[in-house]
């Protein structure tokens, strides 16, 4: 099923509403969906470099709208909705443990969620659980957005097809050390 979720996806980039469709998967995908918007993204960016941060900006309005669906599942709908979400993705043992540490470390949470390959959608969730303060959750989640998305536009923008190769293998390693170092020299800031 997931396998045909993901052709479904990959072949809405020609349709003539691709910018609809993006923005439909960019929603979903931050409350519901397994499939990334990136597997749209780019082979829309591929067909329309000049469109670039058109469809970065989509994926980001819409993703970020999502996340605000994400959210209200979690503040309104957890046990009837969000839980069941979480059983699928294998994170629902973890919640009361991270429950307790949200409150502190959520903006960050929802920072690395936005921008590695950690399901955004357990995040938006959690955080409406948690009760996240709503403002931090919309700045963390923009930036966060923002920062995937335009970096996948900028890539295929400069780069073309030639790049897709590391984008869709190894850009998702590259934002987790990018996060890892990044904490760790706030850590270190902090700490030292």
């Amino acid at each position: 099923m997931l396998k045909k979720l993901y052709d479904w996806t990959l072949s809405m980039a020609s349709h003539p509403r691709a910018l609809w469709v993006l923005a439909f998967v960019a929603f979903i995908e931050s409350s519901v969906f397994p499939i990334p918007p990136d597997a749209l993204m780019i082979p829309m960016i591929i067909a329309r470099p000049s469109r670039a941060f058109l469809i970065a900006a989509v994926a980001t309005a819409a993703s970020v709208l999502g996340g605000l669906a994400g959210y209200a599942i979690g503040y309104g709908a957890f046990e009837l909705v969000g839980r069941p979400v979480l059983e699928f993705y294998g994170k629902d043992a973890y919640f009361a443990e991270f429950a307790a540490r949200y409150a502190e470390w959520g903006a960050w949470a929802v920072l690395i969620a936005g921008v590695t390959p950690f399901p955004y959608k357990v995040i938006t969730i959690l955080s409406g659980a948690t009760a996240l303060s709503l403002p931090v959750f919309i700045l963390a989640s923009v930036v966060a957005r923002a920062l995937r998305f335009f970096i996948v536009a900028a890539l295929l923008w400069k780069f073309g097809a030639p790049i897709r190769d590391f984008i869709e293998r190894r850009l998702g390693l590259v934002f987790v050390v990018f996060v890892v170092l990044l904490v760790g020299g706030f850590y270190a800031v902090r700490f030292l």
